[in-house]
């Protein structure tokens, strides 16, 4: 068995089923997602009620817990399964930040509790989060597979569980999550994992919101000896390093990729639809010979892209842990095409917007972010070249 586990037939969910879990998810999204993409863009805005939509998943498996085991309620998918369920997300919803929230929640935080929580924590958990009635949440600090960075948030132990003293912003998911999984450092050495409830005493919320994936929910959140039950243990005491943050980091260079695979092939089919539109010194701009090739490379790119990020979440599939090379550079590549296709279809639209919701102007703003998190290239080409060099 993997770390995911076999993924059972679901009838939806079979091999080589990937075609129509992604066109599920993009008819769904399209039609429950998109209408308010902008808006809520505009507005900084949340609405649980798309988010437990999408977790009902219309007639195939809930995007909220695709990778929990149906015996647990969930899916029952497999991970490349689960990508094609969110690159179908990206492309219906065109809505980056809403796609993140949703990762942050069915994979970041899901999958860890899935593989390292106790058995308590998976029966508490995992149905409840595969349903969307509980939503998790995570700093995106916690998922840069840095483990020798200074760790945020201390923890000391005391009798029946431990205290948790620290900050962390970049919380996705924090001003409506059940609980959160954070990462902490301890006296003696070494780092543990824990799932703290959003009720727990000693925690609070605060606004920290970065200017892009605005339809997010960003939050910051301050631990003042927060109390963690034993039982909120991911892993072992002390093995976070090990355990935990390793497999954060390549679920986060995977999954977070794979939504924006959807975007770019939206933006690369509004570019075209730009193309047959728009006239330039009277003569359509189609048949400009650098546009034509513009919208081969844009093409080209998105298909690249798609076939890289699957092959990482093959890993997740085929072996226990999935190679950190092939998530790395999954996750180097999507940022680098979904940066390039943004600003190029940016530049075709020019102030124009044919969806009429710029699409185009959004994404270039939110791929620069998605380009920073994840480690960016400091952390993301080291990891590439020592495997290369086989040095880890």
């Amino acid at each position: 068995m993997t770390l995911l586990d076999a993924p059972v037939d679901t009838g939806t969910g079979t091999v080589g089923a990937e075609p129509l879990l992604a066109e599920g998810a993009r008819r769904l999204a399209d039609r429950v997602v998109r209408p308010s993409a902008a808006p809520r863009d505009r507005d900084r805005g949340w609405d649980p009620e798309l988010f437990s939509e999408l977790a009902g998943g219309g007639p195939g498996p809930g995007l909220a817990g695709p990778l929990v085991p149906l015996t647990r309620g969930g899916g029952g998918l497999s991970a490349t399964q689960t990508c094609a369920l969110l690159e179908g997300l990206g492309e219906g919803s065109r809505d980056p930040g809403l796609a993140l929230a949703v990762v942050v929640h069915a994979v970041l935080v899901t999958v860890p509790l899935r593989a390292f929580g106790t058995e308590t924590i998976k029966l508490d958990y995992l149905p409840r989060m595969a349903s969307g009635e509980w939503v998790g949440g995570l700093s995106l600090r916690q998922t840069q597979g840095t483990a020798q960075a200074p760790a945020a948030v201390a923890a000391r132990p005391v009798p029946g569980g431990w205290l948790l003293r620290g900050e962390l912003d970049l919380v996705a998911g924090a001003p409506v999550a059940h609980h959160l999984l954070v990462v902490a450092a301890l006296d003696g050495g070494g780092r543990t994992a824990f799932v703290v409830d959003r009720e727990a005493d000693g925690l609070e919320v605060g606004e920290g919101e970065p200017t892009a994936m605005r339809t997010c929910p960003w939050g910051r959140v301050v631990l003042n000896d927060c109390f963690a039950p034993d039982r909120a243990v991911l892993g072992t005491v002390g093995g976070a390093a090990d355990e935990v943050e390793p497999l954060l980091a390549v679920l986060d260079w995977t999954f977070t990729s794979a939504p924006w695979i959807g975007v770019m092939r939206a933006l690369a089919r509004e570019a075209v639809g730009t193309a047959r539109e728009r006239r330039l010194f009277g003569r359509p701009l189609a048949h400009d010979q650098t546009v034509r090739f513009t919208l081969a490379d844009l093409s080209i790119r998105v298909e690249l892209a798609s076939e890289v990020v699957r092959r990482a979440a093959a890993g997740f599939d085929a072996a226990d842990r999935p190679s950190r090379r092939d998530a790395a550079s999954a996750r180097l590549f999507a940022a680098s095409a979904a940066r390039d296709i943004a600003e190029r279809a940016a530049h075709l639209s020019g102030p124009f917007a044919p969806s009429g919701d710029d699409l185009a102007g959004r994404a270039h703003r939110d791929a620069l972010f998605f380009s920073a998190t994840g480690g960016g290239t400091e952390v993301l080409r080291p990891v590439i070249a020592a495997s290369l060099l086989e040095l880890g």
